[in-house]
């Protein structure tokens, strides 16, 4: 049941009369005779909490998005336009590739890529393809100025029966209700388990001592199973509000299979000329008593180890966005990045770019970083794609939006994997010099601990 204030404001919105404006809209936009062109109509919605309209929506393609102040959101039903890639693709020709798609002029599309875009797929990653970005057939936008939604149309290309049943389908404002608790989860399975992981760590080391190796971030999955399937956009509910300071993010296709996540890290964000970047490596939890936090922190800031992985991060960025920026500017030394239960190492990256530098040159520059690949870049991805016995599919991989000459993208982790009853959490951890395999399964336990924690999870229960 709602609040007062919600109910309040149903009382005064009218939802019929919407439908019919817009579908009224709909109408004129698609009986524009001759035009390819992309048209958007939209409507004003009153205030209301975006992620549970989308938990309420019946549809199966369903996208969720949030900048890191909240200061944008957008919710996303159907899809007008699909742009992606099922095949493998060469990261050297990755952005040639994406360049090649048609992306319509005017839409915002939304989406991601994997980690590793020359790795086939396995079955759970397939409905995700290489890349895919989907402009949504109806959008719900929540910024300072207000809330309105948005239908995207492609007149001469859609099929008006189509569009209207879902305008008709779609709950304009349903109640708001609180996210319903999930059931403890029946058993828990990782990959590797603890003997193989620090089997695998100590390989890595011997790697950086033998060779030009410097760092590799090796990843492992903590699957939880349920005796029911899961609501994804009703775990983004619950994770939400206990990671802030963080992009939340979630993307389901048709297919069924979704991808969630609460991201730290900003890969990069693009307006007109503009660029902006960070580097964030570096890992100390949080703590309830000040002084002990306080400790950590002083710790993290004071840590050898972390400082040089951070450092590895930084510099890469540095090198990747010089010979595409006129000016600039990077963060020299490191300060905190403070979330509700960790906290990283992080430093600001600002530029302006040179002319005629798109959106899909930084992707394909700047991916992956070494806070989830390695240095030297090529010689991490080798070492990763023959150690570790997983797919990471979309975790790591960029995920956002782009739009004409404005993008932004955060790096999918603190992600998992919604698929049925099941719940597949990713994470990864730096190996550099002075790495301890056992210190690094531990960190991993700290930065799946949101999901963890927020939802109830035992993490021993197996």
């Amino acid at each position: 049941m709602g609040t007062a204030s919600d109910i309040a404001s149903r009382h005064r919105f009218d939802a019929r009369r919407t439908r019919q404006q817009l579908l009224r809209a709909v109408r004129q936009g698609l009986q524009s005779n001759g035009r390819t062109e992309l048209t958007q109509v939209t409507v004003p919605m009153p205030p209301m909490d975006v992620l549970a309209w989308l938990d309420a929506q019946p549809q199966a393609e369903r996208t969720y998005w949030s900048d890191r102040n909240g200061h944008h959101e957008m919710a996303a039903v159907g899809a007008a336009d699909v742009q992606r890639s099922r095949a493998p693709v060469r990261r050297a020709a990755l952005t040639q590739v994406l360049r090649e798609h048609s992306f319509m002029e005017g839409g915002r599309y939304i989406g991601g890529l994997r980690f590793d875009s020359g790795r086939p797929a396995e079955a759970r990653w397939q409905p995700f393809s290489t890349f895919r970005f989907v402009l949504p057939r109806l959008e719900l936008h929540r910024t300072p100025e207000g809330t309105l939604l948005r239908c995207n149309l492609r007149p001469g290309h859609d099929d008006r029966s189509v569009v209207e049943a879902l305008v008709h389908q779609v709950r304009l404002h349903p109640a708001a209700s609180p996210p319903a608790a999930l059931a403890a989860p029946v058993a828990r399975t990782d990959a590797p388990d603890r003997p193989a992981w620090e089997a695998t760590v100590r390989e890595a080391l011997e790697a950086i001592a033998t060779t030009p190796l410097e760092k590799v971030v090796l990843a492992r999955v903590a699957t939880f199973t349920f005796a029911a399937p899961l609501a994804p956009f009703t775990l983004l509910r619950l994770l939400k509000p206990a990671t802030p300071n963080c992009f939340h993010f979630a993307f389901q296709s048709a297919a069924g299979p979704a991808f969630v996540g609460a991201s730290p890290e900003l890969l990069f964000a693009k307006e007109g000329a503009r660029v902006r970047s960070e580097a964030v490596a570096g890992t100390r939890p949080r703590a309830d008593d000040p002084a002990a936090d306080a400790r950590l922190r002083r710790a993290l800031l004071q840590s050898d180890k972390d400082r040089r992985e951070h450092a590895f991060v930084r510099e890469r960025i540095r090198r990747a966005l010089a010979p595409l920026t006129q000016t600039l500017t990077v963060e020299e030394a490191p300060s905190e990045l403070r979330l509700a239960r960790k906290r990283h190492l992080q430093s600001a990256v600002k530029g302006s770019l040179q002319e005629g530098v798109d959106v899909w040159d930084l992707l394909g520059t700047l991916h992956p970083t070494p806070a989830v690949g390695g240095t030297p870049t090529e010689g991490a991805l080798q070492h990763i794609r023959a150690m570790e016995p997983l797919d990471r599919g979309w975790y790591a991989g960029p995920v956002g939006w782009v739009q004409d000459d404005a993008a932004a993208f955060a790096v999918g982790i603190r992600s998992g994997l919604v698929d049925g009853a099941d719940l597949s959490l990713f994470s990864g951890a730096g190996i550099v010099t002075g790495s301890d395999p056992a210190a690094e399964w531990q960190e991993i336990e700290h930065k799946i601990s949101d999901f963890i924690n927020v939802l109830g999870l035992d993490p021993r229960r197996s």
